[in-house]
């Protein structure tokens, strides 16, 4: 049985393992692959995020809801949830290949409500 998530190295490997799974999935990679230019400065902000939200470390600067509705406005409103929910499933499966325990737990149930709240940011977003 995999290791729990102990370590940024730890978050650095889901986050990059995941990353990986995306940006070839035919579903959402593009909406990923179309906007960021700097995938290795991506990754390092993408592992301050997690590393924060499983450590409770205040290292990630940045507004995650502003992002997201900027990149479906771009992508002509086309995000649905059921690109939300292909992208927990890739979450889920790199979390499941590399760790369990009750940070990998947590690092799925905050994914889980993360990718609600973003989902409906973004439709709000869209009656503006």
């Amino acid at each position: 049985m995999p290791a729990d998530i102990k370590t940024r190295e730890d978050v650095y490997s889901l986050v990059c393992n995941f990353y990986k799974k995306v940006r070839k999935d035919p579903e959402i990679g593009h909406f990923f692959n179309e906007v960021i230019r700097d995938w290795d400065a991506h990754i390092e902000k993408l592992t301050d995020f997690w590393e924060s939200n499983l450590f409770f470390k205040a290292l990630y600067k940045g507004n995650p809801q502003k992002v997201h509705v900027k990149v479906d406005k771009e992508n002509n409103q086309e995000i649905a949830s059921y690109h939300f929910g292909i992208w927990l499933n890739l979450w889920f499966e790199t979390i499941d290949q590399l760790f369990s325990g009750e940070l990998a737990n947590r690092a799925k149930n905050n994914a889980r409500k993360m990718s609600s709240h973003l989902y409906l940011k973004i439709f709000q977003a869209r009656e503006k």
